[in-house]
Protein backbone atom coordinates (compact mmCIF):
# COMPACT_ATOMS: atom_id res chain seq x y z
CA UNK A 1 0.00 0.00 0.00
CA UNK A 2 1.43 3.10 -0.76
CA UNK A 3 0.08 6.43 0.98
CA UNK A 4 0.88 9.16 -1.01
CA UNK A 5 0.87 13.19 -0.29
CA UNK A 6 0.88 15.53 -2.74
CA UNK A 7 2.20 18.64 -2.02
CA UNK A 8 1.48 21.95 -3.97
CA UNK A 9 3.26 25.43 -3.93
CA UNK A 10 0.15 26.73 -5.71
CA UNK A 11 -3.57 26.21 -5.30
CA UNK A 12 -5.57 24.61 -8.44
CA UNK A 13 -8.90 24.11 -9.04
CA UNK A 14 -10.91 20.31 -7.62
CA UNK A 15 -10.27 19.12 -11.42
CA UNK A 16 -6.64 20.12 -11.60
CA UNK A 17 -5.86 18.66 -8.23
CA UNK A 18 -7.76 15.20 -8.60
CA UNK A 19 -6.19 14.41 -12.23
CA UNK A 20 -2.61 15.37 -10.58
CA UNK A 21 -3.81 12.65 -7.70
CA UNK A 22 -5.10 10.30 -10.53
CA UNK A 23 -1.57 10.53 -12.97
CA UNK A 24 0.26 9.64 -9.56
CA UNK A 25 -1.86 6.83 -9.17
CA UNK A 26 -1.41 5.54 -12.79
CA UNK A 27 2.15 5.92 -12.55
CA UNK A 28 2.33 3.75 -9.33
CA UNK A 29 0.18 0.91 -10.83
CA UNK A 30 1.68 1.28 -13.78
CA UNK A 31 5.17 1.02 -13.27
CA UNK A 32 5.81 -0.79 -10.49
CA UNK A 33 2.47 -3.11 -10.13
CA UNK A 34 0.80 -1.28 -7.48
CA UNK A 35 -3.69 -2.86 -7.42
CA UNK A 36 -5.47 -0.59 -9.02
CA UNK A 37 -7.47 -0.07 -5.99
CA UNK A 38 -4.90 0.54 -3.79
CA UNK A 39 -5.21 4.00 -3.22
CA UNK A 40 -4.67 6.20 -0.53
CA UNK A 41 -3.35 9.84 -1.13
CA UNK A 42 -3.65 13.17 0.74
CA UNK A 43 -3.57 16.31 -1.29
CA UNK A 44 -2.09 19.70 0.48
CA UNK A 45 -2.22 23.20 -1.30
CA UNK A 46 0.60 24.77 0.92
CA UNK A 47 1.14 28.46 -1.05
CA UNK A 48 3.22 30.38 0.96
CA UNK A 49 4.16 27.31 3.71
CA UNK A 50 6.80 25.65 0.66
CA UNK A 51 10.33 26.61 0.59
CA UNK A 52 12.24 25.12 -2.39
CA UNK A 53 15.13 26.37 -4.40
CA UNK A 54 14.07 27.44 -7.97
CA UNK A 55 17.33 26.41 -9.44
CA UNK A 56 18.59 23.39 -7.16
CA UNK A 57 21.15 20.94 -9.70
CA UNK A 58 20.53 23.27 -12.34
CA UNK A 59 16.78 22.38 -12.32
CA UNK A 60 14.16 25.51 -13.33
CA UNK A 61 11.53 25.19 -10.79
CA UNK A 62 8.61 27.24 -10.81
CA UNK A 63 5.57 27.98 -8.49
CA UNK A 64 3.75 24.98 -10.30
CA UNK A 65 6.06 22.99 -8.54
CA UNK A 66 4.27 19.32 -7.12
CA UNK A 67 5.84 17.30 -4.56
CA UNK A 68 4.93 13.83 -4.60
CA UNK A 69 6.26 11.86 -1.27
CA UNK A 70 5.27 7.80 -1.16
CA UNK A 71 5.54 5.90 1.37
CA UNK A 72 5.86 2.58 0.60
CA UNK A 73 6.77 -1.18 1.30
CA UNK A 74 10.30 -1.91 1.09
CA UNK A 75 11.60 -3.74 -1.79
CA UNK A 76 11.81 -2.17 -5.03
CA UNK A 77 14.95 -2.37 -7.20
CA UNK A 78 16.55 0.81 -8.43
CA UNK A 79 15.48 0.33 -11.76
CA UNK A 80 12.16 -0.19 -10.71
CA UNK A 81 12.58 3.16 -8.96
CA UNK A 82 13.78 5.18 -12.03
CA UNK A 83 10.90 3.97 -13.79
CA UNK A 84 8.29 4.96 -11.28
CA UNK A 85 10.43 8.52 -11.03
CA UNK A 86 9.89 9.05 -14.88
CA UNK A 87 6.35 7.67 -15.10
CA UNK A 88 5.60 10.61 -12.93
CA UNK A 89 7.28 12.78 -14.52
CA UNK A 90 5.46 11.66 -17.58
CA UNK A 91 2.19 11.34 -16.55
CA UNK A 92 1.95 14.73 -14.36
CA UNK A 93 3.28 16.06 -18.06
CA UNK A 94 -0.07 15.18 -19.74
CA UNK A 95 -2.07 17.13 -17.28
CA UNK A 96 0.03 20.35 -17.27
CA UNK A 97 2.84 20.08 -14.88
CA UNK A 98 6.09 20.86 -15.79
CA UNK A 99 8.99 18.15 -15.37
CA UNK A 100 11.07 20.54 -13.71
CA UNK A 101 8.21 21.23 -11.22
CA UNK A 102 7.91 17.56 -10.32
CA UNK A 103 10.10 16.39 -6.97
CA UNK A 104 9.83 13.01 -5.55
CA UNK A 105 10.51 11.44 -2.63
CA UNK A 106 10.29 7.37 -1.56
CA UNK A 107 9.81 6.77 1.91
CA UNK A 108 10.24 2.60 2.32
CA UNK A 109 8.69 1.16 5.28
CA UNK A 110 8.91 -2.21 6.41
CA UNK A 111 5.78 -4.26 5.75
CA UNK A 112 5.01 -5.21 9.19
CA UNK A 113 4.87 -1.00 9.84
CA UNK A 114 1.38 -0.45 8.20
CA UNK A 115 -1.99 -1.25 9.69
CA UNK A 116 -4.74 -1.01 7.36
CA UNK A 117 -7.49 -0.32 10.14
CA UNK A 118 -8.65 -2.67 13.05
CA UNK A 119 -5.12 -2.20 14.61
CA UNK A 120 -3.51 -4.90 13.06
CA UNK A 121 -0.51 -5.19 11.01
CA UNK A 122 -2.36 -6.96 8.21
CA UNK A 123 1.14 -7.96 6.23
CA UNK A 124 3.44 -8.67 8.67
CA UNK A 125 3.38 -12.16 8.34
CA UNK A 126 1.47 -12.59 5.18
CA UNK A 127 2.40 -10.95 1.67
CA UNK A 128 -0.12 -8.45 0.46
CA UNK A 129 -2.71 -9.82 -2.18
CA UNK A 130 -0.86 -8.62 -5.64
CA UNK A 131 2.29 -10.45 -4.15
CA UNK A 132 0.84 -14.06 -3.44
CA UNK A 133 3.20 -16.57 -3.72
CA UNK A 134 5.70 -14.49 -3.17
CA UNK A 135 8.35 -15.32 0.25
CA UNK A 136 8.33 -12.38 2.71
CA UNK A 137 12.27 -11.96 2.30
CA UNK A 138 13.31 -8.62 0.63
CA UNK A 139 15.03 -10.27 -2.05
CA UNK A 140 11.95 -12.42 -3.31
CA UNK A 141 9.93 -9.35 -2.97
CA UNK A 142 12.11 -7.11 -5.53
CA UNK A 143 12.36 -10.09 -7.79
CA UNK A 144 8.81 -11.23 -7.42
CA UNK A 145 7.73 -7.35 -8.70
CA UNK A 146 9.87 -6.70 -11.70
Amino acid sequence: MPLVTLTLKRDRSPDERRAIADAVHAALVGSIGIPPDDRFQVISSRFDEVIYDPAYLGIARSDGLVMVQVHLSTGRSVAQKKALFAAIAQNLGVVGVRPEDVLVTLVEIARENWSFGNGIAQYADVAPPHLAGAALGRDSISTRMR
